[in-house]
């Protein structure tokens, strides 16, 4: 129904901005339910969703911004790390109903409560995706014998063809927690049919959970709606898990708009995609669309064409300093830049193992911490491809310094030329991408503005210019080395 960016606000801030596609929002009918629902979910305020920070359903492109989450998906958590237990799945069955309570509360259903539609900050589940569009009553997007969610986590009454209610997502809630539980679909895997016949018979396995969440869970995924336990309760025993028996009348949503009190018509505050899954399809769980550092989405005038020249001159005055550096001082020149190299390889790393560790955990006040514990193993791993990279980048200068050779050019010149190769090289050599993350981080601000670009343009210029001077003035010194290696390399 979208495509879902990594953005940022003008103040900062990253959102999950989802662009809904033509098709969905297509008439100004739509539009107007969209505006609707979109301002009865911005009511939505919880730690347990990611709430719409920001929406525009009439614009030329309409989308939905929502609170970004930096964690993986309950899928994908119990995949990597295995079934959450004891307090911690407590936490997570209170925290999702608590969620789930207050979608319903602005008079809305979530109608697709899924593993993929949690996301894990940290311990703390987030929902997403509030509530899936009636979309069926529209010729344009569905076709006979096809409906909208997945199976194993949609509530009975709906596959029978009936009104979702409040009891349908406790029926999604409670699937979802056995599988955070378990690591496995309460209703098993196959064909969807057999998965579909499973749930409206009420045919589960909840076995490996705690008897008392067991039995609470079992009463959740009653094929009745009438006998599940309604969310109050089920929260108030989450909270004080001795509690008496629990009652099974479920109360009715009220919402401020009658004519849409049970669903949402579009899927909006969503950071995965939804999907159309037919009665023949044999998928457990699609999984959410992930997003990736890589894919931030920014504002083409964010970075305009005069800026990006600047970083590419300010670049390439680097590239020439370090020619000029190798001119002047080979050796030392060539050690330094190997061991900046590795040093930035090695923190690159670390800091790659940082923000694949918060997507997992969540942000810690000890990161840095452990970022520094974790340095030395992060500079032995990267010393093999930065041993790589370089024997790369000096192949290069090498063959540069036999075509000098071939044409009889001097020593200076033919230094100049392989370490200009050779700085180009480790720029964009095999494994060169963790030598240009940290170094963008410094070229970027400084190429913001055109002030301080000309600043650092021109301390690089000089700083090659000065290099320079010196090979003019006393050739080139060849320390720690004695003797001139290549004094008659032109001499030929």
């Amino acid at each position: 129904m979208g495509v879902v960016h990594l953005a940022r606000r003008p103040g900062g801030e990253r959102v999950a901005l989802k662009v809904l596609r033509p098709h969905i929002v297509g008439d100004d009918e739509a539009r107007a339910r969209l505006a609707r629902e979109v301002s009865s979910l911005t009511r939505v305020q919880s730690r347990w969703v990611a709430e719409i920070v920001d929406s525009d359903p009439w614009g030329e492109i309409p989308y939905v911004a929502t609170r970004y989450v930096p964690g993986l998906s309950l899928h994908e958590w119990v995949q990597e790390l295995g079934p959450i237990e004891g307090d911690d799945l407590r936490w997570l069955a209170r925290g999702l109903a608590e969620g789930i309570a207050t979608v319903h509360a602005v008079g809305v259903l979530h109608r697709d409560v899924k593993p993929s539609n949690v996301l894990m900050e940290g311990r703390n589940p987030i929902l997403i995706d509030f509530g899936l569009a009636r979309v069926a009553d529209d010729p344009r997007l569905t076709h006979a014998g096809w409906l909208l969610g997945t199976p194993g986590y949609l509530a009975p009454e709906i596959l029978h063809g009936d009104d979702a209610g409040p009891a349908s997502d406790i029926h999604s809630w409670a699937a979802t927690v056995a599988y955070a539980g378990t690591g496995r679909a309460p209703f098993g895997r196959g064909p969807s049919m057999a998965i579909m016949d499973r749930v409206r018979r009420g045919q589960h396995d909840l076995s490996g959970l705690p008897d008392d969440l067991a039995d609470v869970l079992d009463a959740a995924l009653d094929p009745d709606p009438a006998r599940r336990p309604d969310l109050p309760t089920l929260i108030d025993w989450l909270r004080e898990p001795h509690r008496a028996a629990m009652p099974t009348v479920v109360e009715e949503v009220r919402a401020p708009e009658p004519e849409d009190i049970f669903t949402v018509p579009l899927a909006l505050a969503s950071q995965a995609d939804e999907r159309t899954v037919s009665f023949f399809d044999d998928s457990p769980d699609p999984g959410p669309t992930r997003i990736f550092e890589d894919d931030l989405w920014e504002p083409p005038e964010r970075v305009s064409f005069l800026e990006r020249v600047r970083r590419g001159v300010l670049l390439a005055g680097a590239a020439v300093a370090v020619a000029a550096g190798i001119t002047a001082f080979p050796w030392l020149a060539t050690a330094m830049l190997l061991l900046l190299t590795w040093l930035l390889r090695s923190a690159s790393l670390a800091a790659s193992a940082t923000g694949d560790r918060r997507r997992i955990r969540g942000a810690k006040w000890y990161d840095p911490v452990i970022y520094l514990l974790a340095a030395p193993w992060h500079v032995g791993r990267s010393i093999p491809g930065t041993a790589l990279l370089a024997l790369w980048s000096l192949g290069l200068a090498v063959a540069v310094a036999l075509i000098c050779y071939a044409v009889a050019a001097g020593v200076e010149a033919t230094l100049f030329a392989s370490g200009l190769v050779f700085a180009v090289s480790l720029w964009w050599g095999p494994g060169g991408s963790r030598v240009r993350s940290p170094l963008a981080r410094v070229v970027r601000p400084l190429s913001a503005s055109p002030a301080t670009w000309l600043v650092a343009l021109a301390t690089v210029l000089a700083a090659a210019a000065v290099l320079g001077f010196l090979v003019l003035d006393g050739g080139v010194d060849w320390t720690p080395d004695d003797s001139a290696p290549f004094s008659s390399f032109s001499s030929r």
